[in-house]
């Protein structure tokens, strides 16, 4: 059981777990929604990707400052709670015949800045309450949901909307962050205040966090790389689903099936990455992720009618694996190298640079879709996914096996250069 005997990990991987599950069946759900329910142009279906990631944008960077000054628990609880209300207002107004797709852009803009809220307290979260050499087992356990909620939920969801419609198969997700919350609240080990600053100056605190990825010399060109991959991953998926359904002339239950098959890669990966890294080197094998992910999203470009699409469900596979083993060795040497009092500006600022690149990668796809076609769109998300690998080739990464104790950290905020480099201490009590 490892990590899982921890009681109140176990029930923060208990609340995670369904949580997950029902944001799968929402992603799958919510563009067949507007495709098929509401007949959502190219277009417009990109906008609901951009309407759900948009926040990231305007309050990714605040998020982080102010997760550094409060207990990160209550946020969980409330986020939950207040998205589950969000989205059971979309079945309910199915019900009475009064859903439209403004209903839906409107109930996601919200959303959204529920999820960077929460987001950012989840990962402010894990190092207050585990010892920081167990980061490692506890972001692999919860990659592991993230895997098998996309297995589940991607056949899941698609079954779902052909038995019950893509309404109800919402109305589910709202159910399950009822489920999170209660899981959330039973935590008892005490979360301790953390020490606010003398004179609270938020942009200062904000330029901390930017201004200690921004110097790291690990952290900058993952940062960087996970931008250029979140721009274009953004871009396909916002007109994938689109092009399945009109291009390929797949069923709902078809895509949901062909997405379970590939995405089993990504249970294999929450396997295996901890035995990789301790073989490999986690520099090595994040590096070899990271350009499988390109890899993964130029396959897909080659998806077509007839026995083609197995090219879908081959880089749906390939990307799985990679994309789960490089969020979690990305996670846990953004959470090793990080000092335990910035450990919400810095998650912030990453999370900014990745998630911030979300929404226009969803405008860009529907912007390429319409002018250029689904198909041609594919392939320019794919080839730039694969470019976006350059930041990191050019970066000590392309030279380590593993993360050295030399650059475990770096002059910071609150360090001065001339104390020079050194490992950084344990996490925060919580």
């Amino acid at each position: 059981m490892g990590i899982l005997r921890h009681p109140d990990f176990r029930r923060l991987w208990a609340a995670d777990l369904l949580s997950q599950l029902g944001s799968r069946l929402s992603m799958g759900a919510i563009p067949l929604l507007a495709v098929l329910t509401l007949d959502a142009s190219t277009l417009q279906v990109s906008l609901l990707r951009t309407c759900e990631t948009a926040a990231w944008l305007v309050l990714g960077l605040f998020a982080g400052a102010w997760a550094d000054r409060i207990r990160c628990r209550p946020v969980l609880v409330y986020a939950d709670l207040l998205r589950a209300l969000l989205f059971a207002s979309i079945p309910i107004a199915w019900w009475f015949d009064v859903l439209t797709l403004t209903q839906v852009y409107v109930v996601l803009v919200p959303a959204g800045i529920l999820t960077v809220l929460f987001d950012v307290a989840h990962n402010s979260y894990l190092p207050r309450l585990l010892e920081r050499d167990r980061l490692l087992p506890g972001n692999a356990k919860l990659a592991a949901n993230h895997s098998i909620a996309a297995v589940i939920g991607a056949g899941a969801s698609g079954l779902l909307v052909q038995w019950l419609g893509a309404a109800l198969t919402i109305g589910l997700d709202a159910l399950t962050f009822l489920w999170s919350a209660l899981w959330l609240r039973s935590i008892r080990t005490p979360e301790a205040e953390p020490v606010k600053p003398e004179r609270p100056n938020l942009r200062r605190e904000i330029g901390d966090g930017m201004r200690y990825v921004f110097r790291h010399p690990l952290l900058r060109p993952l940062a960087l790389n996970t931008m250029v991959t979140m721009l274009f991953q953004a871009a396909a998926g916002a007109i994938v689903v689109v092009y399945l359904v009109r291009g390929v002339h797949l069923q709902p239950a078809t895509i949901g099936v062909l997405s379970m098959i590939g995405l089993l890669g990504a249970i294999v990966a929450s396997a295996v990455t901890e035995k990789l890294s301790t073989r490999y080197g986690d520099a090595r094998t994040l590096l070899l992720s990271s350009t499988g992910i390109g890899v993964a999203f130029t396959l897909q470009a080659l998806t077509a009618p007839g026995w083609m699409v197995s090219w879908f469900v081959v880089a749906t596979l390939l990307a799985g694996f990679c994309i789960i083993v490089s969020y979690i060795l990305q996670v846990s040497t953004q959470q090793r190298l990080c000092p335990p009092d910035l450990q919400g500006r810095v998650s912030a600022t990453m999370s900014f640079v990745s998630w911030g690149a979300a929404p226009l990668g969803s405008l860009l796809g529907g912007a390429l879709g319409t002018a250029f076609g689904l198909h041609t769109t594919l392939w320019i998300a794919g080839l730039g996914t694969l470019a976006g690998n350059a930041f990191l080739y050019f970066s000590p990464l392309r030279t380590l096996r593993t993360v050295p104790p030399e650059l475990a950290g770096i002059p910071g905020p609150s360090q001065s250069p001339d104390q020079g480099v050194r490992p950084r201490g344990g996490a925060a009590d919580g």
